[in-house]
């Protein structure tokens, strides 16, 4: 029953925290280093690299 009197607002503001901080990441181009590093991991994962 203790789960429902749980105040909503705190799901709400870890979202938001967690959106802010994928905005900063990609502001700073870590998405471009991350998707570099995945296809390096495939393409040694295939034997291609």
């Amino acid at each position: 029953m203790s789960r429902f009197l749980r105040p909503p607002w705190a799901g709400i503001c870890l979202a938001a925290a967690g959106l802010g901080l994928m905005a900063f990441g990609i502001y700073r181009g870590e998405m471009a280093v991350v998707l570099e590093k995945a296809v390096n991991i495939c393409m040694e994962c295939i034997g291609i690299g």
